[in-house]
């Protein structure tokens, strides 16, 4: 294993909150040639598939309540999202994809999978595959319960 650069050690916490910077800030580059952010991109991606209400999109993307409201204001006055009443809770509001969040929507994923292989295109292909089951892995079982009270070695 080679040693880490000047600056940057070799600890897990940095190592993934560096790959999430640099990634996040790539795709919000990226992203912002269509107007929107990388977190409206997630909201109308989890959206995209109707039956959901702002509550459930936010726990799904991670988004507060506060931030929530307000990611929904811009893609609403955007023309790339509504919320409708929930036939099921009056105090709940669905949040549906308009026609043109869907095609916004589809060129964002474009946009997102072309930066995706851009950065997988610095592994050796045989290493790709092993590190894409190795971080979903961590994601979905040793930490999937990241941010929530009382999971094991999270923070609160």
């Amino acid at each position: 294993m080679t040693s880490p650069s000047p600056g940057r050690p070799s600890d897990l916490m940095f190592l993934l909150s560096w790959a999430s910077h640099a990634l996040r800030a790539e795709q919000a580059a990226g992203l912002a040639e269509l107007g929107i952010s990388p977190r409206a991109h997630n909201v109308l991606a989890r959206a995209r598939g109707g039956g959901l209400t702002q509550r459930q999109i936010g726990e799904s993307c991670g988004v507060d309540k506060t931030t929530m409201v307000v990611t929904l204001d811009q893609l609403e006055a955007a023309g790339l999202a509504r919320r409708v009443p929930s036939p099921t809770d009056r105090r709940a509001r669905l949040v549906e994809v308009t026609p043109q969040g869907e095609r916004v929507l589809d060129q964002a994923q474009e946009i997102a999978a072309r930066i995706e292989q851009d950065v997988l295109a610095a592994l050796p292909e045989p290493e790709r595959a092993v590190f894409l089951r190795a971080i979903r892995r961590l994601v979905d079982e040793r930490l999937s319960g990241a941010g929530v009270c009382g999971a094991a070695g999270s923070v609160c």
